[in-house]
Parts: structure tokens; sequence; C-alpha cells
């Protein structure tokens, strides 16, 4: 009883701090502190809290693998959905915002652009793994749920690559985010080398980033 008291105020605590980003964002848009070029800073600061989101989240296996804490998985649904919820969000604002919802400018955008490619291919990729973030879909799909969300990896690795391409010469923010999505991964192909070798291994993670 103590354990699920102490997940569901974690889960209240993370939900808060979730949204304060956004909250942030209307604060800033009400008091007029969003500086000299608004739409940017807004497209830019959604897409950072969805990638910082999407890194978070990949984290949660990590701490259980080394430190085994356990606890953080339960709110692992929640992280990989606010992820969705800001990707979403920066979608919108680029847009609405910024294209004023020209579709056919957005379709030259994407295809003159790759990094607005890359980063559109990371956001199609997380919508089925959001539609599927539920136990109805893990009973459904079984086996092929846990494959489905192991795209999880290869979104994150679209993702720094967009925001890296994003800002062509000063690259020092998105070298932070690349350096740590790369020890999160590289934690994990630690714990799951192959038995072939003579190598100790981990219990399977059954329970993938937007779950």
């Amino acid at each position: 009883m103590a354990r699920k008291i102490l997940i569901k105020r974690a889960k209240i605590v993370y939900f808060i701090l979730a949204l304060l980003p956004l909250a942030r964002l209307v604060w800033l848009g009400v008091t007029d502190g969003l500086g000299a070029n608004p739409v940017e800073f807004v497209i830019r600061s959604l897409g950072t809290w969805a990638l910082v989101g999407l890194l978070v989240t990949l984290s949660v296996t990590p701490l259980r693998l080394i430190f085994g804490i356990k606890w953080p998985m339960q709110l692992r649904r929640m992280m990989g959905l606010f992820s969705f919820f800001y990707v979403c969000l920066h979608l919108l604002a680029y847009a609405g915002l910024d294209q004023w919802f020209d579709w056919h400018a957005i379709t030259h955008d994407i295809a003159k652009h790759p990094y607005v490619l890359v980063g559109f291919s990371a956001f199609v990729l997380m919508v089925p793994l959001a539609v599927t973030s539920n136990q109805a879909m893990i009973r459904k799909l079984r086996q092929n749920w846990q494959k489905l969300h192991r795209l999880v990896y290869l979104i994150a690795i679209l993702g720094v690559t967009h925001f890296w391409w994003l800002v062509k010469k000063d690259v020092r923010e998105p070298l932070i985010y690349a350096l740590v999505l790369c020890i999160l991964l590289s934690i994990r192909l630690y714990y799951k080398r192959p038995q072939s070798m003579g190598l100790p291994t981990k219990a399977p993670d059954r329970s993938p980033a937007l779950n």
C-alpha cells in the first residue's frame, strides 16, 4: 500500500513538472517575454522539451539496470506520452505559427530541408507508439508490441539529428543530448550482451519507453 501511494504521488509530481515548460511559455507570452522572434522561441522550446522528455523516458531502464531502482518504471508511460504531447505541440506550432497551415509550403519545406524531414519522420514513428501505449494494445499485439516499441531508439536518434541539423553551427547543446543518448543506449547494449560471448545478461525489458 505504501508503494502504491508513493507511485501515485510521484505521478502527480511528474505531471506537474512536465507541464511547467508549457506554463512558462504561456507566462512569457502573456508578459511579452518571448524575445525578438517569438515564433522561433516557442517552436524550439517545445521541441527541446519533447527531446528532454524522451531522454528522461529512456533513462528509466538504465537506472533499473545499474542501481536497481524499479519504481520509475511505473511512470514511464506518462513520461513517454508527455514527450509525444510536446512533439505534437512542437509540430502544431511549426505548422500554425510558422507556416500558417499552408500545406503546400509545409510539404515544400519538408522536401527542401533535411532537418524538417528527419523531425517529421520522428513524429510519424511516435504516433503508433502513443496509440498502442495502453494495456489493451499490449494484450492484443503481444510480442509484436515489444518489437514495435523498440522504434523509440530510432526516434531518439532522429530527434537528436533533427536538433543538430537545425542549429547548424553552434552544436554545443545538441552535442550534449547526443552524448546523453549515446550513454543511455550504450548501457542498454552492455546489459544485453549475448550469452554466446560468455557474458552475463539481464532479463529482457518488457516495458518499452512509450508504455
